[in-house]
């Protein structure tokens, strides 16, 4: 008789590695071709009402690895606020620095968390898309700012 552990037999035994927060979790992402005319990333200076609240919130939200905020990081590339008989919905759309970011489930969450936290926002949701890549040309004046003085030639 061995020592060694059978496997499970059945599908419900088997724990599914998309449960819970990790590091390494499979996502879906959106791919695609970006129109010349589009404007990333966003900073929502031209935005109002609930939409100026959530940009607002998303200001506050820092990367987990330096103090900068997501939209001064050039992450944000639109936010759009849509309301029907369910309520008041924001939809971030965003990239990450790079695809292996270890801390891209804690951003996304917190993303999410803050673009449902303005009165008014009954809930949200975050898109991660790759398209166009990010770039350190995306990181504001502020966030260049922010960069230098934790110690990041930018």
């Amino acid at each position: 008789m061995s020592d060694t552990p059978e496997p499970p037999t059945d599908a419900q035994s088997i724990p599914d590695p998309t449960d819970g927060p990790q590091y390494c979790a499979y996502t879906d992402y959106r791919s695609g071709e970006v129109p010349e005319d589009a404007v990333v990333p966003k900073n929502g200076a031209d935005s109002e009402g609930h939409e100026r609240a959530v940009w607002d919130a998303l200001f506050e939200v820092e990367d987990p690895e330096m103090p900068v905020s997501v939209v001064d990081l050039g992450l944000i590339y639109d936010v759009a606020v849509t309301e029907d008989d369910a309520g008041t919905h924001a939809e971030v759309t965003m990239t990450l620095t790079y695809t292996g970011c270890p801390a891209r489930d804690m951003l996304l969450d917190d993303v999410r968390e803050a673009a449902a936290s303005p009165d008014g926002v009954d809930d949200a949701s975050v898109e991660l898309v790759w398209s166009p890549v990010w770039s350190v040309e995306f990181v504001s004046e502020a966030g260049r700012e922010d960069l230098r003085e934790f110690g990041v030639s930018i």
